[in-house]
């Protein structure tokens, strides 16, 4: 099952159901993706699971900086609803290589490559670009620091 059909089957789901919220998040997310499809032009065809898998990632993101600002401005209510949504889309989150798996990720970059510290940037993209959307960029220079640049 692609990951559209079931963010449609779990939209069918919530509307049976009757959960509001839940059907509300994955219309936004429904809508997210639409719009992707017109900014590439694959109205007709649609999106491959990895560009769908690029939408949740944005959409998560939203949430979490979101739920970020309403933590530091103590809105309590708006960070439990953005919170609240954020574990909806978590589910079509792709699965994220651990912390011993993104280290050893970038152990190999930087060993094919032969990159120093000075190279820093071009080891995130590398690590990245190899990656996919199994880590983010900002995990990747975490752990760089944190291993191999103290």
């Amino acid at each position: 099952m692609s990951l559209i059909d079931q963010i449609n089957a779990d939209l069918k789901a919530a509307m049976l159901a009757r959960d509001d919220f839940t059907v509300t998040t994955l219309r936004g997310l429904k809508s997210a993706i639409a719009y992707e499809e017109i900014a590439q032009n694959k109205r007709e065809t649609g999106l491959s699971d990895d560009e769908v898998e690029n939408v949740v990632i944005k959409e998560v993101k939203k949430r979490d900086d979101a739920l970020k600002i309403y933590v530091k401005a103590g809105d309590h209510e708006r960070a439990s609803r953005e919170d609240r949504e954020w574990k909806i889309l978590d589910k079509y989150f792709p699965e994220q290589l651990s912390y011993e798996e993104t280290k050893d990720l970038i152990a190999t970059v930087i060993a094919e490559n032969n990159f120093t510290a000075k190279d820093f940037g071009r080891i995130v993209g590398a690590a990245k670009k190899r990656a996919g959307n199994a880590t983010t960029g900002e995990r990747i220079s975490n752990v760089l620091k944190q291993e191999f640049f103290k």
